[in-house]
């Protein structure tokens, strides 16, 4: 125990510390050999000395060093390595993570490419150490160092010699490097085994949250009450109960689980799509792929495929991973392809508009290793995503990791950032599954299980959270009825008409309900033929916390003589024009007089009682014509549109106060024929 305590005091150190100190090799400018395991991939490279180090300080064989192909050889071995810029260097540092001390020389080159030895040892390598930084102090004060040469003796030090990292400093201090962890990091985290009703002494991994946080599922096997047999994998849940406490978990039964091993993997944000791995043969059998059910009033469909372009796994065990972004529309695999660094990588896919996926594209060395990566959870902002990695330096044999999108390819990714050694553990972390609050994270762990591999909750310390966002749901209602109308709910941004999310609302399961950031504001409709949809507009500019939001959207049936008040069409202060954002509610009028070639409908301008009564009637007049001049702009003829302005002569509410002045300021508009 004390040596793990130091262990982490020793580790937890920032990436901002060691950006400042070092400047790590950019670039292979030669080798004498490397290891090669396989065809595909860049496992033991002698790529793999270039960057931080993604092992050292811990030993060990990793993929992610460079590996000369001998071992216990002779004959030299030898890398040369040059560096994004030339540097008046103070010292040399070379990150050595497995049997260390087989360098006999190393060369310092100039930017003319002058040669110079800074350091040679030919005596036998006296260490213990297994894993070693090597600093070479640089004694001439003058030297500017743009390359560096490493050569080893194999046969110095048993087994293969590994070269994690190589870098020049500028300073004489002590280089640092270690675990890329926030700097605010807890020393302790509580986290909890959620107990009897969940965890047994078989096997929970896999834990997929609802976005609400009310329903845990995860994957079982080893249980006497899976269906086939228990050493096979079954699909379970837990409905969250009162005082936060998980209740007995439930077999999914069929259509999700049958006699071969089943699994979940992702969950649709509003909670009635569970995505399944392999794809569900009417036969009972399973293949390799994805598959999804989607919950209905009966209960959960047949599992269907998602077809997903060139889905290939190289992998010898075929395991593949998927995680799956809220809305549906974004997929990230774990799988080994032809252009994998490693063992295995992240891809993403997008869902394309027939509904199947396109084929996978890795998403880049910012976030990719050689040796494996995995366990994908998208978080519910879309932009944060957390994995497991053994190509990076951690805690332990496959620790949890962070990093946020950077833009829209999804190839451009912060630094990941280690979680700590609060929550990951000297064995191996994975499956990290959030609800959409942010407020508790749920991972498969082995340490203080039950059994075998259990599943924990911990709370998420903020700055390892994704960002903040908001839970809108409710339901579709016609105006006249109250009944519900099943149709699609469509957000978009107030300022730009941009869609953001499309869901469905079917009344037979339930509300419907979707996932947006906050820090913007969203309009809701339900465009459905033969009503007229009343947007929801949804302020969430100034939020920056967690929101639940419940809104039901009003649809008003189309029928003669209906009026409907515009509550979403602004104009400027005082003026006629239309502000940005009042496009929506117009076009909806707009798509209803295109079905429907016998509607005419009446524009009718009010205004509030300050300022000049004349005036005041003359911007009424002017604003409808400017309404009326957007539906001529997008094709409907002037006569089936007539206007009349009121200016502040029928109020719906007093003028006392501005809150109820803007209840008067609108337009309505009145269907006069169909």
């Amino acid at each position: 125990m004390k040596f793990w305590t130091f262990t982490f005091a020793f580790l937890l150190l920032t990436y901002a510390a060691r950006a400042q100190e070092v400047l790590w090799a950019s670039k292979v400018l030669g080798f004498s050999s490397e290891f090669q395991q396989e065809v595909v991939g860049q496992e033991f490279r002698a790529i793999q000395a270039l960057g931080r180090p993604n092992k050292y300080p811990v030993a060990g064989e990793s993929p992610c060093a460079w590996t000369p192909y001998n071992a216990d050889s002779q004959g030299e071995e030898w890398i040369k390595v040059g560096f994004g810029v030339a540097l008046r260097a103070k010292q040399v540092v070379v990150a050595e993570n497995h049997n260390a001390g087989a360098i006999t020389r190393v060369f310092a080159y100039t930017p003319n490419s002058t040669e110079i030895l800074i350091y040679e040892d030919y005596a036998p390598y006296a260490g213990k150490e297994s894993a070693r930084l090597l600093s070479i102090p640089i004694k001439d004060s003058t030297l500017i160092i743009s390359a560096v040469k490493i050569v080893l003796n194999p046969a110095r030090v048993r087994g293969y010699n590994q070269i994690d990292a190589i870098g020049i400093s500028a300073s004489t201090a002590k280089v640092p490097t270690g675990v890329n962890v926030s700097a605010k990091a807890p020393a302790e985290i509580i986290k909890e085994n959620l107990g009897k009703s969940i965890n047994s002494k078989g096997q929970e991994v896999a834990p997929i949250i609802a976005p609400d946080g009310k329903t845990l599922y995860f994957t079982r096997s080893k249980h006497e009450l899976n269906i086939g047999a228990p050493e096979k994998q079954d699909v379970w849940f837990s409905k969250l109960e009162s005082g936060n406490v998980w209740g007995a978990a439930m077999n999914m039964s069929t259509p999700i689980n049958n006699a071969e091993s089943n699994a979940i993997c992702g969950i649709a944000g509003d909670g009635k799509t569970l995505y399944l791995l392999n794809v569900y043969k009417s036969d009972g059998t399973l293949i390799d792929g994805l598959s999804k059910s989607v919950r209905q009033k009966s209960g959960w469909s047949f599992p269907s495929e998602c077809k997903i372009t060139n889905n290939y796994n190289l992998q010898k065990d075929n395991l593949r991973e998927y995680g799956m972004s809220p809305d549906g529309k974004i997929l990230v695999l774990s799988v080994k392809r032809k252009d994998t660094f490693g063992k295995k990588d992240l891809y993403v896919s997008f869902q394309k508009k027939d509904k199947t996926w396109s084929e996978p594209q890795n998403m880049g060395a910012d976030i990719n290793t050689a040796d494996e990566d995995g366990c994908p959870f998208v978080a519910s902002d879309g932009q944060t995503v957390y994995f497991t990695s053994t190509g990076r330096p951690g805690f332990g044999d496959g620790d949890i990791f962070v990093s946020r999108r950077l833009d829209s390819t999804w190839t451009k990714w912060t630094e990941p950032e280690n979680l700590g050694p609060a929550i990951n553990t000297a064995g191996w972390d994975g499956y990290l599954t959030i609800p959409a609050s942010g407020e508790y994270g749920y991972m498969s762990s082995t340490q203080n299980s039950m059994g075998e591999t259990d599943i924990f909750r911990f709370k998420l310390y903020p700055e390892i959270k994704p960002q903040a966002v908001a839970i809108i749901s409710g339901s579709v209602l016609n105006g006249a009825t109250k009944q519900p109308v099943g149709t699609d709910v469509i957000t978009d941004l107030l300022k730009d008409n941009k869609e953001i999310t499309k869901v469905e609302y079917n009344p037979e399961t339930g509300e419907f309900k979707m996932i947006v950031p906050v820090g913007e504001t969203y309009r809701l409709t339900a465009p459905t033929d033969g009503f007229f949809s009343q947007n929801k507009v949804i302020d969430l500019s100034r939020e920056k916390r967690f929101r639940e939001i419940r809104e039901n959207i009003t649809l008003v049936p189309v029928q003669a003589g209906q009026k409907i008040v515009l509550n979403n069409v602004a104009f400027e202060q005082s003026k006629f024009e239309l502000v940005v954002g009042s496009e929506a509610e117009l076009n909806e009028i707009v798509r209803l007089m295109e079905k429907n070639a016998a509607m005419e409908v009446l524009l009718e301008g009010h205004t509030d009682n300050q300022g000049d009564f004349k005036l005041n009637i003359k911007l009424s007049e002017d604003r409808v014509a400017e309404v009326k001049k957007y539906f001529v702009g997008k094709g409907i003829a002037e006569t089936r549109v007539q206007t009349k302005g009121w200016g502040p002569t029928k109020p719906v509410a007093s003028n006392e106060s501005e809150d109820r002045r803007k209840l008067n300021r609108r337009v309505e508009f009145t269907i006069l024929k169909m």
